[in-house]
């Protein structure tokens, strides 16, 4: 029997037979890694276990844990998702079922309009599916024969999916018993192995995210090899909603979204404090690293965005306006203002880098069915960056954007992952520049000795990046921070420096935000402190509380001494009872509450209460404010 050469991923190398599958192949290494095995990378590609190996290849087996795997096994639950609905509902059409982030979903065309519970009733035929451990097999069929067969079917959307493929494709789908779907793959080898599903919602889509197109029902669901890990993300879900940024936004009076303005944040007397904050310690951060600020117009010429290539690589998320019969587009992105503010004058070497930052507004067009408070909105503030470089120099800014980066995410207390995304299918310039641009972040990251995930093809259209993911304190990820390094641009715009040598030589330019963008993570804090913010960040630091009216000329003077400290107060002379008013302060989540009664008069003292130790006694108002100051100044959390 011919034999084969594997490399696995820790260096191994072992001789198979040709033809073997990646499933036996598994239960070769252990028994146990077959059990657990979800797919495999085939010289990096994804593939199902049951593909078979007939040539010399690097393998590595792919578990649970495995993002990739993850999405494998989701997607393999989407069709015993779709399996199910087409038999409760036999007159259902089949949209798309693809893995997302933490789940899948499967759109559908029925005039029957689901209903919560139906989703019960779909649930448990899944799992009727995954008793019946039913095998699921891939085949292939010429483009003509596979838009017959699904036209047999009466699937019209899966023939249009088909007809848009070319002629000379070769069609593959899967099968599952009596369901077969079109489909890339790859799949889990057997329906048993889904053991613990859940449906969560139902929402409308329209086919292929085109409004002129008919809107379908999507159901929403997840699901796990083990119903006890089912059972944990339901708790993390339940823990989430009760930090849902939009409920808690409201409760503190931080933000709206209006009627008038979907998509478009207002931010409220509170919530303008918390920006504020963010934004002068972004300032203060950026002036200490040696960049200067910079303010670039909302509305620039339509030229602009050609030049830049927005407008062949995303003008379906711009907004457009006519001033004077001339074109206008309202900026989606800040860097080719920036890019205009360097071409004011001729820059010489000694000048580089030259380290751009901005708070600037753009504005991009979203679908309403994926506004979701400050997460998703359609104008937003970036703090951007744009640093201008000579080659030799590229390496030393990124690392310099890498620290940067980790020092602000420390001070929230978020620890993050890396991502290196590579150059996608839409993209700008030559294969050699994108080589040298990715290899750039490469290096750099090593040279820090930092883990990172490659994302093949995930990159900006002009140019690689690197992606920083914050874990908050409930182990959701959220993408936030980002360094593009970018050889086209400065090309685009004709950008030039004058070298050692008196000769114009042309600038490499790196974009970059870290908080990403401010309205997003004001939405990511809230939900990551609960509402609950330390006391640098809250709104309202201290609340003063006076017991009676008789109180209120003392706590006058206290109050007066905390702003005269520049502590932000306030002030409560409702005629309440106390338990009320603190019961009131710590719903509204105040860091500290100073309570003013006949005692505290009498003694010229304050007695302290902390938002999360209670009752902390009674002390004099300089040393209170000498402890908060200390606390602010740490930016303790």
């Amino acid at each position: 029997m011919e034999k084969v050469k594997i490399t696995l991923k820790d260096g191994t190398v072992k001789e198979v037979e040709k033809g073997i599958s990646i499933y036996e192949i598994a239960k070769s290494i252990h028994p146990a890694l077959a059990k657990e095995a979800v797919a495999a990378e085939v010289n990096e590609k994804v593939t199902g276990l049951a593909d078979e190996i007939e040539e010399d290849v690097a393998l590595n087996i792919l578990k649970f844990d495995s993002h990739k795997a993850k999405d494998t096994f989701r997607h393999t639950t989407s069709h015993i998702l779709a399996q199910a609905v087409k038999r409760l509902f036999p007159d259902a059409k089949l949209g798309i079922g693809p893995a997302i982030e933490n789940g899948y979903y499967y759109d559908f065309d029925l005039e029957y309009r689901f209903s919560e519970d139906d989703l019960e009733k779909i649930e448990k035929e899944m799992e009727k599916i995954v008793q019946e451990a039913l095998d699921i097999t891939r085949f292939e069929l010429p483009r003509n024969e596979a838009i017959k067969y699904m036209t047999d079917k009466n699937e019209t959307y899966k023939v249009e999916l088909i007809q848009d493929l070319p002629e000379d494709a070769v069609i593959s789908f899967y099968q599952q018993g009596e369901f077969t779907d079109l489909c890339a793959g790859p799949h889990l080898m057997n329906t048993k192995q889904v053991k613990a599903v859940k449906l969560q919602s139902i929402a409308g889509a329209y086919w292929r995210g085109d409004e002129k197109n008919k809107m379908l029902q999507r159901i929403y669901g997840t699901s796990f090899p083990k119903k006890k890990e089912l059972d944990a993300y339901i708790e993390l879900l339940e823990e989430a909603k009760k930090r849902d940024h939009r409920k808690i936004g409201k409760e503190l009076d931080l933000f709206s979204i209006q009627e008038e303005g979907p998509g478009f944040p207002f931010f409220h007397p509170k919530g303008m404090v918390l920006r504020n904050v963010l934004e002068d310690f972004w300032r203060k951060t950026h002036e200490e690293r040696g960049y200067e600020e910079i303010k670039t117009p909302i509305i620039l010429n339509e030229h602009l965005w050609h030049t830049s290539g927005h407008w062949d690589h995303y003008k379906d998320n711009m907004y457009f306006t006519k001033i004077d019969q001339d074109d206008y587009a309202v900026k989606p992105m800040n860097c080719p203002g920036a890019i205009l503010v360097y071409k004011r004058k001729m820059w010489s070497y000694r000048d580089l880098p030259i380290r751009m930052g901005e708070m600037g507004l753009v504005h991009r067009h979203e679908l309403s069915g994926a506004l979701h408070g400050l997460m998703r909105v359609r104008c937003f503030t970036q703090d951007d960056a744009h640093i201008f470089m000579l080659p030799e120099q590229v390496k030393e800014e990124i690392t310099g954007v890498i620290d940067f980066v980790d020092y602000l995410y420390s001070i929230f207390g978020f620890k993050y992952h890396i991502e290196l995304s590579t150059k996608p299918e839409d993209s700008m310039g030559s294969d050699e520049d994108w080589e040298l641009a990715t290899n750039s972040l490469k290096e750099a990251l090593d040279e820090k000795g930092l883990k990172y995930v490659i994302n093949e093809g995930d990159g900006a259209f002009y140019g690689p990046k690197i992606d920083f993911h914050l874990e908050d304190c409930i182990g959701r990820t959220w993408q936030c921070g980002t360094i593009q390094l970018d050889f086209q641009m400065p090309q685009k715009f004709d950008l030039t420096y004058i070298g050692s040598d008196s000769e114009k030589h042309r600038p490499i330019m790196i974009h970059r935000v870290i908080f990403g963008s401010i309205e997003r993570f004001i939405a990511i804090l809230i939900e990551h402190f609960a509402g609950k913010f330390p006391a640098w960040l809250a709104p309202v630091q201290v609340k003063v509380l006076p017991i009676a009216d008789k109180f209120h000329d003392y706590a006058d003077r206290i109050v007066n001494q905390l702003k005269a400290a520049e502590i932000r107060v306030e002030y409560d002379t409702r005629n309440e009872k106390i338990g009320y008013k603190i019961r009131e302060a710590q719903l509204e989540k105040v860091p500290y509450m100073l309570i003013i009664g006949e005692k505290e008069m009498d003694s010229d003292i304050v007695s302290v209460r902390s938002r999360e130790q209670g009752d902390l006694g009674s002390q004099k108002l300089q040393m209170f404010i000498e402890k908060l100051n200390k606390e602010i100044k740490e930016r303790s959390k």
